[in-house]
């Protein structure tokens, strides 16, 4: 069995309690060494195999897969967050369901979750938005043209754009020409969210771009932008006492 494991995003707490078991009984850890955090490989049990996927390629990943499986052995591919996302994962997948070789796909903490965690901040907020935009600039990974930044800005929801910080200029500008933020609309970039060297740099849409030069900030970040940054919003209608639901009777 091969077990695609979210590592989470950085910090070795937030990997799951599937996810350490799986970890500490594999016979072979395949690991994105660019991003996933060393010190998930200290659960590996001794006599452990332990490969850093950043060197290689399609071919050669599978190729260990297929290799530890044909022995019995238990194999954890381990992928930064959650592996659902940006993790390339679906050619993995199909090459070994081609290939007859069972596997299963383990969730984890996507770094979205750990960026929202060290803003303290809540994404959906009652009267500003109830929608987060996943997103990413184009780059040599080519973007649909209908899920371009301007047009998905155009919603004014949050949003919150991975492996794009290096753009940050232009990423700026696309959102601004969407129509629905503002120069003065707040943006956050935080960089190697939930890791010991974790930073937050804040700012507007207006001045984000030089903030984030100056911070000398270029990869391992998210941008997250939107008035759910701000000050200003509605209270819940789940603790509202004039509100009834399955579990409370409104109070006059």
């Amino acid at each position: 069995m091969i077990h695609f494991v979210g590592a989470g995003p950085g910090d070795p707490d937030l990997i799951t309690v599937k996810g350490q078991r799986l970890l500490a009984a594999a016979d072979l850890i395949i690991y994105a060494g660019s991003l996933v955090n060393p010190a998930l490989l200290a659960m590996a049990k001794p006599g452990c195999a332990i490969h850093d996927s950043a060197a290689l390629d399609l071919d050669q990943v599978i190729s260990l897969m297929g290799e530890a499986a044909a022995r019995g052995h238990a194999t954890v591919r381990l992928h930064t967050g959650d592996p659902s996302i940006y993790g390339a994962i679906r050619e993995q997948m199909d090459r070994l369901r081609a290939r007859g070789i069972a596997f299963e796909q383990v969730p984890g903490v996507s770094s979205f979750f750990a960026a929202a965690a060290a803003l303290k901040a809540e994404y959906t907020l009652p009267g500003i938005t109830q929608t987060v935009i996943l997103t990413r600039m184009e780059g040599r990974t080519a973007v649909p043209g209908p899920e371009a930044i301007r047009s998905l800005a155009s919603h004014g929801s949050t949003m919150v754009v991975f492996l794009s910080v290096h753009q940050i200029d232009g990423l700026v500008g696309e959102l601004l020409a969407g129509g629905s933020y503002r120069a003065d609309t707040p943006v956050a970039v935080v960089h190697k969210a939930s890791w010991p060297d974790q930073r937050i740099v804040r700012g507007t849409l207006a001045d984000i771009a030089a903030a984030v030069e100056t911070a000398g900030i270029r990869k391992t970040a998210l941008v997250v932008i939107g008035d759910f940054l701000g000050d200003e919003y509605e209270l819940s209608k789940l603790y509202d006492p004039g509100f009834s639901h399955g579990y409370r009777q409104a109070r006059e």
